[in-house]
């Protein structure tokens, strides 16, 4: 009987974070605001201090059992399912952090996001210390709201369009430097832990059993990962390669953990592994969902965790100490900033945005109570001010925006947003038909990316130097993450025709200005194509016949001249035919 009650919460517990994580993503996204904040909202809500409070205040014993039905009870039970949110988040973050992209704003990253690090960590540190809280406690809270919040600052930098700003580029250096440390900083937390059995415990029993691991991860890692989804890819099976995907993140989080780590070390170290490998943007397609998913129901269990009595018994107390928290950081990211010698605006938007406290707080701070690092009431007040703060960044957004507009700075002319893989055309399929557009694009300086499904080709052109990746074109999120949107032409050169036609309508609805080219097998299948959207369709009868006839002509003396403006003539008129016959259909299914 025990059995089968704790059996039902635990299924109670699944429903309602499936039907929350169901509302607020949706929702939240259509308000144009950051699904994290909708997670620690609805998890306050649904939590012991939300709904599990109301129920017992409640006098009315069917309203009592119908809230308590809807209330998370009991957190703890979520709790070890949703740290690996954690996990595949640093993961992500691993997978995402290109030596390109780091040597590209490597000044503003290693300078100005260390200066506004360190400084932050050092003005707050030590103004809980001198608050009287413990030297390890006061550390680990410095660096723990200096942290600043990815997740929600970059949408609202994009929502703005001000990514591709001098600004922009600036405060996404200082991100892209905090979630450099973040693991760094999570092994320091850990540390401390270990520091009450003096220097020689710290130093035996996590320094060194540290660097073993980190060693061993690095070298397994790289004698193992890369021909390990070259198999999985080989087999051709998604489920595979998903498969191989969570025993990854899984795998290298528990090798971390056995060696006295944090997973999400481990997890990050793999994600920087395979981040200059060609299946790099399938990869980060399948574990995103997770990503997503997980990364929500830690976000659900913090927001249930979060007391605000402070903010009921104590409101002024509690919004002075969140807006303590921005204006701290404001004023140390500013000095940081004009002290890098960025111009005022570009310091002052800079120092704005990076006020507010961040995701990994709550992730630095559980973890120190967990390891008694830091005491849980004063844990507790962080997080709670943390989360005020967090919720005042689209505010902050819109304070923003009305500031004044710097210079465009030309050390730092490429926004950070647009990958090696936009502006560029999409080759899907690198066949011979494939390799031959290559070359030509080649000949025209005209930069390409290359998406190929087998993993025999992928590995060699790979091996020759070409950008190439292995994945499956036909799914929007994968395009996206190959920068279609930026993209300046995809050319479909797969014979597939249902592959081409699913290639040809993902990218036309991420992109409704690209330029689309594809092959296709005869004049219907080109008809077809353009239906879908398609620029240009190359119908592989067609062109044989007309290059037929070219050959024939010139052979029986017609002046070349002659026979291919001929040519030209008959390849526009079919092109005209059947673009007419596209449109036209296309214009009756839409009706």
């Amino acid at each position: 009987m025990t059995l089968i009650v704790e059996h039902s919460h635990h299924d109670k517990t699944i429903l309602i974070f499936l039907a929350t994580a169901g509302v607020v993503a949706p929702l939240f996204r259509r308000l144009k605001l950051s699904p994290i904040l909708g997670f620690l909202a609805a998890g306050f809500c649904l939590g012991p201090f939300g709904l599990g409070l109301l129920a017992h205040q409640v006098s009315i014993p069917w309203l009592s059992a119908a809230l308590s039905a809807l209330a998370l009870d009991n957190v703890a039970e979520i709790a070890p399912v949703a740290e690996f949110g954690v996990v595949f988040l640093l993961f992500m973050i691993g997978l995402e952090l290109s030596w390109e992209r780091l040597m590209r704003l490597r000044g503003l990253v290693f300078g100005f996001g260390a200066l506004q690090v360190f400084g932050c960590a050092a003005v707050i540190g030590t103004g809980a210390f001198v608050l009287g809280e413990p030297a390890s406690a006061a550390l680990i809270l410095g660096f723990a709201l200096a942290l600043s919040s990815t997740a929600i600052v970059i949408p609202v930098l994009a929502d703005r369009r001000r990514l591709g700003t001098t600004a922009g580029r600036t405060i996404f250096s200082v991100l892209l430097f905090q979630d450099l440390m973040v693991a760094p900083l999570l092994f320091l937390v850990a540390a401390l832990g270990t520091l009450h059995g003096g220097v020689g415990a710290l130093l035996l029993y996590r320094i060194l059993p540290a660097i073993i691991g980190i060693a061993l991860v690095v070298l397994v890692g790289r004698l193992v990962l890369r021909p390990l989804f070259h198999l999985v890819a080989a087999a051709g099976s998604p489920e595979f390669f998903m498969a191989a995907c969570l025993l990854v993140v899984i795998g290298t989080g528990f090798a971390s953990a056995t060696a006295g780590l944090s997973m999400g070390l481990g997890a990050f170290i793999a994600g920087l592994l395979l981040a200059e490998t060609e299946y790099r943007r399938q990869i980060e397609v399948t574990i995103d969902p997770f990503r997503g998913l997980l990364l929500g129901l830690f976000f659900v269990s913090i927001g249930a965790d979060l007391d605000l009595e402070l903010l009921y018994s104590a409101p002024l107390l509690t919004l002075g100490l969140a807006a303590a928290i921005v204006l701290i950081k404001f004023v140390v990211t500013y000095a940081a900033g004009r002290l890098f010698r960025l111009n005022n605006p570009v310091a002052l938007e800079s120092a704005l945005m990076l006020g507010p406290g961040g995701e990994f707080a709550f992730v630095m701070i559980v973890t120190a109570i967990a390891g008694k690092v830091m005491p849980a009431d004063f844990g507790a007040d962080a997080m709670v001010a943390v989360t005020l703060s967090m919720f005042a960044i689209p505010l902050i957004g819109a304070l923003a925006t009305r500031l004044p507009r710097a210079a465009p700075d030309p050390e730092v002319a490429r926004a950070p947003e647009e990958d090696a893989a936009a502006r560029k055309a999409i080759i899907v399929g690198f066949g011979r038909v494939g390799q031959l557009v290559s070359e030509m694009l080649k000949a025209h300086q005209i930069p390409f990316l290359v998406v190929e499904t087998n993993a025999g080709l992928v590995r060699r052109f790979r091996g020759q130097g070409i950008e190439i990746y292995w994945g499956d074109a036909a799914r929007p999120e994968f395009l996206a993450r190959c920068g279609i949107a930026k993209a300046r032409a995809l050319v479909a050169t797969v014979d597939a025709p249902q592959a081409s036609e699913e290639i040809v309508a993902a990218a036309r609805s991420l992109n409704s200005d690209l330029t689309i080219v594809a092959r296709a097998r005869d004049a219907d299948h080109a008809r077809l194509l353009y239906e879908l959207g398609v620029t240009d369709a190359v119908p592989e009868t067609v062109e044989a016949s007309l290059q037929l006839s070219e050959a024939v002509l010139v052979d029986l003396g017609i002046p070349m001249g002659h026979v291919i403006a001929s040519v030209h003539a008959k390849r526009d008129e079919y092109r005209k035919v059947l673009q007419v016959r596209g449109a036209t259909e296309r214009g009756s299914g839409r009706t």
